[in-house]
């Protein structure tokens, strides 16, 4: 993970949109309190697949079913979370 600074990156833009598109996280840090992650979007990111709105669509008819997981408690939360 490479951290820089937001003048580094915008001077050298191509580079680190190079590195992003080698698999490194970039990170640009902007004054003290404020940071910015880089990534690279494919078109999966970007738009709703025929195969993402089916799994939707199967997921939404097994919570109609009633197959799934009701945690009424942080506890119970944390402990299917951990489960799996």
């Amino acid at each position: 993970m490479l951290v820089i600074s937001s003048r580094e990156f915008r001077d050298n833009q191509a580079k680190y949109f190079n590195h992003i598109d080698n698999g490194e996280q970039i990170i640009v840090q902007r004054g003290k309190n404020r940071a910015y992650s880089l990534a690279s979007v494919t078109e999966d990111d970007m738009y709703f697949t025929p195969e993402m709105l089916a799994r939707i669509d199967r997921a939404i008819a097994q919570a109609e079913r009633g197959e799934g997981v009701a945690c009424k408690t942080h506890e119970e939360s944390l402990k299917f979370l951990e489960s799996l």
